[in-house]
């Protein structure tokens, strides 16, 4: 595996991240309460793994520039800038939300969780999105 093939494992794992999230929230809608906390703790390793990840290949290659396509462009910035902003806030969220959950404070845990798991999820597909958006859909060699 290249640094060239990372994006690529970024998409899998923003994939893998969002079907663990949705597992969790029918999960604990289910009161399958065990099922819940494996299922949103493997959420945490899987989007800890992208972020480092995702960290690597920038930190390598940099930014990679959408092609002119006009308003393609257009509705591919309006979905990247949210996502950069809400990605940005999700990291302190997930782990307050994490840390009350721990501490076995499940109303606190609750009252966050409702805010964090749209924004992660939002983040999730987004990102599997963008991915597709940047390297598959408009791709130069596409």
């Amino acid at each position: 595996m290249t640094v060239q093939d990372l994006p690529l494992l970024n998409a899998c794992l923003n994939t893998v991240s969002a079907l663990l999230l949705l597992s969790g929230y029918v999960a604990i809608k289910k009161d399958q309460k065990i099922l819940h906390r494996n299922l949103m703790v493997s959420a945490l390793v899987v989007s800890a793994a992208f972020l480092t990840s995702y960290l690597i290949y920038h930190y390598h290659v940099g930014s990679r520039p959408f092609p002119e396509l006009g308003y393609i462009k257009t509705i591919y910035l309006w979905i990247l800038f949210p996502h950069i902003v809400l990605a940005a806030l999700m990291v302190p969220m997930i782990l307050k939300t994490f840390w009350h959950a721990f501490r076995g404070e499940f109303e606190s845990h609750k009252k966050i969780a409702r805010w964090t798991f749209p924004i992660w999820m939002y983040v999730s597909v987004t990102g599997v999105l963008i991915y597709l958006m940047l390297y598959v859909w408009f791709s130069p060699a596409a």
